[in-house]
């Protein structure tokens, strides 16, 4: 995808504008991200089912708060997946809404077992518009050098916020009680693999 450098550009740019409040996800699928002999294969389990749900029909897309923009999603359609052209204006819009839910995270990791654990804490101050939310929790890498068409870079492209395993599974676990007061605590473990 020789676009998707400007895709990350964009995205980066978002992200430093608000670094607490956004959090990047690099999902690699479809044709273009088949590895060719002796590249990193940055596929996951994940990725297609992510990519089928929001409708993409081009790349780079992006997804932002899993929201439909209406008249933002790819090729006029009903998706939450839009060109780069879109993103800014779009998280621009999501931020400056309130959130009824706060969340806090810990994580550590046993460098001899790899053995990750992470702790998530969600307290709501207000109540969900809706009566169930999923809680994802990703493992993500950065920092991981391979090839990118466009980036300039050739095989040593640094590729950045790049999912690696979704530790609440494909579409995250369910938490019924979404009402103003509810305390939430989970704690997940993942062992992240040798290589």
């Amino acid at each position: 995808c020789q676009y998707c450098p400007s895709g990350h550009a964009i995205a980066n740019a978002i992200k430093n504008a608000n670094p607490a409040d956004v959090f990047l996800i690099n999902i690699h699928v479809s044709g273009y991200a088949i590895p060719g002999a002796g590249q990193p294969d940055f596929r996951t389990p994940f990725g297609t089912a992510i990519a089928n749900q929001s409708g993409l029909t081009g790349y780079p897309a992006g997804t932002v708060n899993r929201t439909v923009f209406t008249g933002s999603a790819q090729n006029g359609g009903t998706g939450t997946a839009m060109s780069r052209n879109f993103w800014t204006a779009a998280s621009n819009q999501i931020t400056t809404q309130s959130s009824y839910v706060n969340l806090a995270t810990t994580a550590t990791i046993n460098a001899t077992t790899r053995l990750l654990t992470v702790l998530v804490e969600a307290y709501y101050t207000g109540s969900s518009p809706v009566a169930t939310n999923n809680l994802n929790v990703a493992f993500l890498q950065n920092n991981t050098v391979g090839p990118q068409t466009g980036g300039n870079a050739g095989n040593n492209y640094n590729h950045q916020h790049r999912l690696i395993h979704m530790l609440t599974s494909q579409w995250g676990e369910v938490i019924n009680t979404t009402t103003s007061g509810t305390f939430v605590t989970r704690t997940y473990t993942y062992t992240i693999p040798a290589a």
